[in-house]
C-alpha cells in the first residue's frame, strides 16, 4: 500500500455519498465530503413537509454528527464550480481542493424538458427549501382564496395540480386529498370544499410506471377514492402560472401546479460531454468509474451503469445509491492496494408508493400488496431508513399523533413564497 495517504473528495451527502464515507471508516485514507448543505435530506419524505405532515427538521440531519468520531473524515460546506481532470482538481467556492480519488455523488434535479416557461412557473420539490416553499405556496393560496373577489381567481387558487404520475406524484396528489379531507374543514370552516380540486396529470397510460400492474391499476383506484381527479395518457403543453395547458387542448386553470415529471443528474462542470448520457448522467463501468477517467467516480441518481440488463442505468432509489455507495468503499480500497475490484450487482429491495392513510401499495419481487398492511409496510421501511433515532422517534411520533387526531401540526407559513425572489435565487 503507498506510504501516503490517498486523499478521496466525495461530492454530495446524499444516500451515496454519505454511505461511502461510512464505509472509509478506519480506512488509510483521507476522505473529504462537500455538500452545499450541512445537512442530508431524506427525499422519500419531502413531499410530507410541502403538506404539512412533517417539520423540515425531522427529515434532516446535520452531517457533521453522522460523521462524529470517524477521524479521517472532513466535511466542508460549498458548491463545486468546476473540476479540472488533467490536474486533479476541484475549483470550489471556499478555493481549490485537490484529489486522488473524485467520487460524484450529486444525485438528481428536476427535468423540466427545457420548457423555460413551465421551469419559471411550477413548483418543483428535490429539497428542503423547495419542499418550504411549496407549503408556503399552499397555504398561502388557501389564505388568498377566502378573499377571492371572483369565482375565476377562487378557481385557480383552490384547483392543485400534480405533473408526474410516479411514486412522488402519486404520494403527493394523495398528501394533499388527505389534506383537504381531514384539515381543511376544521381550518378553514368557511371555504366550500367542493371547490377544492386536486389533479394528477401523468403521460403514460398508467401511474407508478416501474410498479407492476396489479400496484398501477390500485393506487388510481386509492386515488380515485380520495376525490383525486386523474388524467393519464395527457401532456403538459404549457403553463403562465395561472393556466395550464394540456397537449389534448383541455386546460386548467391553478395557481399552484407542482412539478414531478421527472429528474436529470447534476453533472459538474469540466468533465468531456461523450460521459454524459441521456438523463443528464454519467455513464459508469462496472466498478462506477466515469468512462473516459482513471479517478473520477460517479454513484446514485446522477450515475447511468448501462448494461444489457439495464439499458437505462439503474433506477434513481435510495437502495441503489447505498449499494453503490458500499461496494465503491471497498473497490476504492482495493484500488489503492493493487487488488482487483469487484463488479457491482443490483439486488432489488422492490418499490413502495404510499396513497394515504390505510392506502398503499407494495411490490417485493413477485409479491404484491396493497392496502392498510402495504401502508404499515411502507412507514416501516421509512422510519429504519431515516438517518438519526431523534428523526426516526420525531416521525413516528407525527405519524401517530396525524393517525389517531387526523390532524397535521405543521401548517405554518414561516417565510412566505414570492415567485419572483425563487426566480433570483434558485434554491
Amino acid at each position: 500500500m503507498n506510504s501516503k495517504k490517498q486523499k478521496i473528495i466525495i461530492v454530495g451527502g446524499g444516500f451515496g455519498g454519505i454511505e461511502l464515507a461510512k464505509k472509509l471508516r478506519n480506512q488509510n485514507v483521507e476522505v473529504i465530503i462537500l455538500d452545499k448543505h450541512n445537512y442530508h435530506t431524506f427525499q422519500p419524505l419531502l413531499y410530507q413537509v410541502a403538506t404539512g405532515g412533517l417539520e423540515a427538521d425531522s427529515i434532516a440531519f446535520p452531517i457533521r454528527k453522522i460523521f462524529k468520531g470517524q477521524k479521517n473524515i472532513t466535511f466542508r460546506v460549498t458548491e463545486v464550480e468546476k473540476v479540472i481532470p488533467a490536474e486533479n482538481k476541484l475549483l470550489t467556492t471556499i478555493g481549490a481542493i485537490a484529489y486522488d480519488h473524485l467520487v460524484i455523488a450529486t444525485g438528481s434535479t428536476s427535468n423540466f424538458f427545457g420548457q423555460a416557461e413551465i421551469e419559471q412557473n411550477a413548483m418543483p420539490m428535490k429539497s428542503i427549501p423547495e419542499a418550504l416553499n411549496l407549503r408556503s405556496l399552499i397555504l398561502q393560496n388557501l389564505e388568498a382564496a377566502l378573499i377571492a373577489k371572483d369565482k375565476e381567481s377562487e378557481a385557480k387558487l383552490l384547483n392543485f395540480v400534480i405533473v408526474g404520475g410516479g411514486p412522488t406524484g402519486v404520494e403527493t396528489a394523495g398528501a394533499i386529498a388527505e389534506l383537504k379531507k381531514h384539515v381543511l374543514k376544521n381550518d378553514y370552516p368557511e371555504l366550500d370544499l367542493h371547490k377544492v380540486n386536486i389533479y394528477l396529470i401523468e403521460g403514460s397510460p398508467e401511474l407508478l410506471g416501474p410498479m407492476s400492474k396489479q400496484s398501477q391499476v390500485k393506487s388510481q383506484e386509492f386515488l380515485e377514492e380520495l376525490g383525486v381527479t386523474v388524467y393519464t395518457n395527457a401532456r403538459v403543453q404549457s403553463y403562465d402560472g395561472n393556466l395550464l395547458c394540456l397537449v389534448d387542448g383541455r386546460s386548467i386553470l391553478s395557481a399552484t401546479v407542482i412539478w414531478s415529471a421527472g429528474v436529470k443528474g447534476v453533472v459538474l462542470d469540466g468533465l468531456k460531454p461523450e460521459c454524459i448520457v441521456r438523463g443528464n448522467r454519467l455513464k459508469v463501468d462496472q466498478i462506477n468509474r466515469v468512462e473516459g477517467y482513471q479517478n473520477i467516480y460517479a454513484i446514485g441518481d446522477v450515475a447511468a451503469m448501462i448494461t444489457d440488463e439495464t439499458p437505462n442505468g439503474h433506477p434513481g432509489v435510495a437502495p441503489a445509491a447505498i449499494q453503490q455507495g458500499k461496494l465503491l468503499a471497498k473497490n476504492l480500497i482495493n484500488i489503492i492496494a493493487g487488488k482487483p475490484t469487484e463488479s457491482f450487482k443490483y439486488f432489488d429491495k422492490g418499490a413502495m408508493a404510499t396513497v394515504g392513510r390505510n392506502r398503499a401499495v407494495v411490490d417485493i419481487s413477485k409479491i404484491h400488496f396493497q392496502g392498510i398492511f402495504a401502508w404499515f409496510t411502507w412507514m416501516f421501511v421509512h422510519l429504519m431508513t431515516l438517518v438519526g433515532f431523534r428523526n426516526k422517534l420525531v416521525v413516528f411520533v407525527n405519524w401517530v399523533w396525524s393517525y389517531f387526531s387526523y390532524d397535521r401540526g405543521t401548517r405554518l407559513i414561516i417565510r412566505p413564497f414570492h415567485r419572483a425572489e425563487s426566480l433570483k435565487r434558485k434554491v
